[in-house]
């Protein structure tokens, strides 16, 4: 009996244990996978009725007398004249017409650029003193004054086009940096060496430097000496500094606009050829000497 009732008091503890002891929760169940967020998908374009046609431009006015050319237009010439400041000017403004001094420096263009000219390269005039004598310096030889500016007549597309167009808007005591496409440039023709100059290619991309000055009135053209060769326009006074291939005259006053640019060596003329002298002719034939007239002969009786 004793026994018994250990049994059951054991069972009962156990139990009670068991009881107090929390069971092991079951595991979670898995989450369902996160499905991968589908791609939007995307509307589909409402097709209209027609597709429209793309607006005609229209017409440009023309003035009277321009004559109306069917088809489209065809662009010769598309570059690119690009420049900065690097000093905006406070005095005059370059105008077309004036004249203008510029000091310069000149390269050629990419990687492989060199310096092809600059006004601070070339020394001015001699100096002079009160009595106009040149003045020695230590080494014998006369002293030789600042560089001088170069001038040139803005609006006569010299010494070439790029640097008169890439002046516009400057002013003196300005500097600008100019980057020149070669149709701007010296053209598709090939500038050889020189001993102040080194040889610029065909079609070569120009920068330019340039320092304006200042600016005056062009001086007036003088008058043409009667009995001149035609087409003759004499240039209007020297300048300090012609640029390399220049003729003798400096790119100042009497350019033809859209001439050749001073700096580009003119191409010599052929020599004329060497005339034959025409053969002497032949002496004309003497005269025959005239038949004299037979005597009419007395009739007989």
């Amino acid at each position: 009996m004793r026994n018994t009732v250990l049994i059951l008091l054991l069972a009962a503890s156990t139990v009670a244990a068991s009881a107090q002891t929390p069971a092991n929760p079951a595991p979670a169940p898995a989450k369902p996978a996160t499905a991968a967020k589908s791609a939007t998908a995307a509307k589909p374009a409402v097709k209209t009725g027609a597709t429209s046609a793309k607006s005609a431009a229209p017409a440009e006015v023309l003035p009277a007398g321009v004559p109306v050319i069917k088809g489209p237009k065809s662009t010769l010439y598309s570059v690119a004249l690009r420049y900065q400041d690097d000093k905006v000017g406070d005095g005059a403004a370059a105008e077309p017409g004036k004249l203008l001094k510029f000091h310069f420096t000149l390269w050629t263009a990419g990687k492989d650029g060199v310096k092809f000219d600059s006004s601070l390269d070339h020394p001015g005039q001699p100096v002079k003193d009160k009595d106009g004598k040149p003045v020695l310096g230590d080494d014998g030889k006369p002293k030789l004054g600042d560089p001088q500016p170069m001038p040139m007549i803005m609006g006569q597309g010299r010494p070439i086009p790029g640097w008169d167009l890439g002046a516009e808007g400057m002013k003196v005591n300005g500097k600008r940096l100019i980057f020149i496409p070669w149709e701007l440039g010296f053209g598709a023709r090939e500038i050889p060496a020189a001993a102040t100059h080194p040889a610029v290619p065909a079609k070569s991309d120009l920068i330019l430097y340039l320092e304006l000055k200042d600016v005056s009135d062009a001086p007036q053209a003088p008058q043409r000496p009667s009995g001149g060769p035609a087409g003759m326009h004499p240039p209007m006074g020297p300048g300090p500094h012609p640029m390399p291939g220049a003729a003798s005259a400096p790119p100042v006053p009497g350019a033809a606009p859209g001439g050749a640019t001073s700096v580009v060596p003119a191409t010599p003329k052929p020599a004329p050829a060497p005339t034959t002298p025409a053969a002497p002719s032949a002496p004309a034939a003497a005269p025959a000497p005239a038949t004299p007239a037979t005597p009419p002969q007395p009739q007989s009786k």
